[in-house]
């Protein structure tokens, strides 16, 4: 729990509702890192694609040139073989042009003679050819070939001048067979290309999966070990990169353990040594306090103070114990029906805090709860004092139903100075006695109680967690969520009325 107000050292820092909605908006719209697994899916996948990519565009830009290299020179040769007849023809008979260019072939042909235009077919004429090459073969008299677009496609025309009868020779060549046969190409390069790429993810999912399994395994391992298994360990590997690994985690697993069970062994040493003296100690303030009236006044307020610490330093073995009892594996539930309002209230009424408000659905008159008497009954206590001691402000118990199906809520919030900033988790802490604890002089409590609190509840398979009010109203706010026993029901009765407010 926090400081007083007037603390003017303590530095406060509570969410607005326009903060708290700019940092949640922030925090959904960032760019979240990608896991390792997806790393190397995602590497894998990026490989093969640009891998498919380069050996496609490679291969059909070389199949492409290949093939038109080649029709190049096999139209060439074959239009060159066409002209000599064709000159041959013009040689024997110069005016019969329609029989001189009429050849075997599928290519078409077009004859310029004395500035006129003879053609094999009206779908070539001399517009198709281009000025550039009409001007190499008739003016400058040099044979030259282009490829031009032709009728949604391509085609290769070529240009032969017939100097012994003063002509000008063009034959066409379609290329549409080409054009189809690298469409076709494309498709399977196409096709070729995602089945790499699909392989490639599915080598990535194969490979992602062995490189993260052994950090799978280390992250279950450490899981078990942060839940109280110490004795776990990582199975051994022939994997020489590995094997640091698993002998690391280990050794550190060993030492951790020795370490805990050290600490443990001294903890409860301690707390037993303690428990002889300081029972004598109790006795002998109780001797004290039977003989108080004859004591002097100064001598009264000097046993007050003895009495208090007597009864703090009681507490806190009390609790030390109770925690090495924790860590040793050496505690057993005593599981039993308690129906949840009746119980609170008698737990209430044995606490610190005796007339500390109830406040219970009237839906929770016959819900019942499977647990622990005594160790629930030290939670609700606990904390009742944390309110009592750390916020100044006054507690209220409150029972109701929890969002959960067969869940319910035991809270207990106060009008104290609430929970500073990021302390909601950190106060379950062993020792942990918030934020501004430390500054306060004569302070009760050691930080054990909220500790022993979460360890109750976690055995219990319960829930506990802290946060400041939402009603608009300064405080702090505990919220215990247990399980509902469906197969109990109590009878509804009317609570006592020590306990104050029940509705």
């Amino acid at each position: 729990m926090t400081d007083s107000p007037t603390d003017q050292t303590t530095t406060r820092y509570r969410l607005t509702g326009w903060r708290r909605f700019v940092r949640t908006t922030y925090q959904r719209l960032r760019p979240r890192r990608i896991g390792l697994r997806n790393r190397i899916l995602i590497l894998f996948g990026t490989g093969s694609l640009i891998l498919a990519a380069v050996l496609s565009f490679t291969t059909y830009g070389l199949t492409r040139s290949n093939l038109l290299q080649q029709r190049e020179t096999a139209s060439i040769n074959q239009a060159i073989t066409n002209a000599r007849r064709v000159q041959i023809d013009l040689t024997i008979t110069p005016d019969d042009l329609d029989a001189a260019i009429d050849q075997v072939g599928s290519a078409q042909r077009a004859l310029y003679v004395d500035n006129q235009w003879t053609t094999s077919s009206p779908q070539f004429t001399e517009r198709n050819i281009p000025d550039e090459l009409l001007n190499r073969v008739i003016n400058e008299g040099v044979a030259a070939e282009m490829i031009v677009p032709y009728r949604s496609g391509q085609a290769l025309i070529i240009g032969i001048p017939l100097e012994s009868v003063d002509a000008s020779y063009f034959e066409l060549d379609n290329l549409r067979d080409i054009r189809d046969a690298l469409q076709t190409l494309q498709v399977a390069l196409l096709i070729a290309a995602l089945v790499t790429t699909m392989v490639g993810l599915a080598l990535g999912l194969f490979a992602s999966r062995r490189a993260v399994r052994p950090l799978a395994n280390a992250a279950s391992a450490a899981r078990a070990i942060a839940d109280g298994k110490l004795d776990t360990r990582l199975e051994t590997t022939d994997d020489p990169d590995l094997l640091a690994l698993t002998n690391s985690f280990n050794d550190m697993a060993g030492t951790l353990q020795q370490r805990m069970d050290r600490d443990a062994r001294f903890t409860s040493d301690v707390s037993h040594e303690l428990r002889s003296p300081l029972m004598t100690l109790a006795a002998s303030v109780e001797v004290m306090q039977s003989r108080r009236d004859e004591m002097s006044e100064r001598t009264q307020a000097a046993l007050d103070l003895l009495t208090s610490d007597v009864a703090r330093f009681q507490g806190l073995v009390e609790d030390l114990l109770e925690i090495s009892r924790f860590d040793a594996g050496a505690i057993r539930l005593v599981l039993e029906p308690l129906a949840l309002v009746e119980f609170v209230h008698q737990a209430v009424a044995a606490s610190s805090l005796p007339r500390t408000p109830i406040i219970a659905e009237d839906e929770l008159a016959r819900v019942v709860i499977l647990g622990d008497r005594r160790r629930l009954a030290r939670v609700l206590a606990n904390l009742l004092d944390n309110a009592r001691i750390h916020s100044g402000g006054t507690p209220k118990v409150i029972l109701q139903r929890s969002p959960v199906p067969d869940r319910a809520w035991i809270i207990v919030e106060d009008d104290g100075d609430g929970l500073i900033e990021g302390e909601e988790k950190s106060i379950f802490e062993r020792f942990s006695r918030g934020g501004t604890a430390g500054r306060r002089a004569g302070q009760e409590g050691a930080g054990l109680g909220l500790a022993l609190a979460h360890e109750h509840i976690a055995m219990h398979h319960g829930s506990i967690w802290a946060e400041n009010r939402r009603d608009g109203i300064r405080g702090a706010r505990f919220t215990v969520e247990l399980a509902i026993d469906p197969s109990y029901d109590v009878a509804v009765e009317t609570p006592p009325s020590h306990s104050g407010q029940t509705t």
